[in-house]
């Protein structure tokens, strides 16, 4: 079985500002990022579409310990954003001072970006990664 939407697919897409996801044939439910079946019935009968990249905070942490090769960039904000067409994503909250925020980010409107983070020794190079501001 081959991944309807492969990961460099939907990088070179992220690159580009365009977040690429799946629409279930079956039950049409949307799965993003992408997954070799639906998220919701396993289907493979899936649809590449492209998705707004417009939603609102669901939950946040902020990162004071970096991973290997980023300690550069502490502290950061990481979200978890509700998209409007249904699934939730991760990323990164840029444009506001980590030692600021609290609870009142949640349900938040914001708007996808993209950022290439470099590799480190466990991946397979830079890659792009989806960014959230405030719309």
């Amino acid at each position: 079985m081959e991944y309807k939407l492969p990961f460099k697919d939907y990088n070179k897409a992220l690159k580009k500002n365009q977040l690429m996801g799946l629409k279930c044939n079956n039950c049409e439910a949307i799965t993003c990022p992408p997954m070799m079946v639906c998220s919701e019935c396993a289907s493979t009968d899936l649809s590449i579409i492209e998705l707004s990249g417009k939603g609102k905070i669901v939950t946040f942490t902020t990162t004071y310990v970096a991973p290997e090769g980023r300690q550069n960039e502490v502290p950061y904000t990481i979200v978890i954003v509700e998209l409007d067409e249904g699934p939730w994503i991760m990323g990164n909250l840029i444009d506001i001072d980590p030692g600021k925020v609290g609870m009142e980010l949640i349900g938040k409107r914001v708007k996808m970006g993209n950022r290439v983070f470099p590799g480190d020794k466990y991946s397979a190079g830079s890659a792009a990664r989806p960014v959230f501001s405030f719309i």
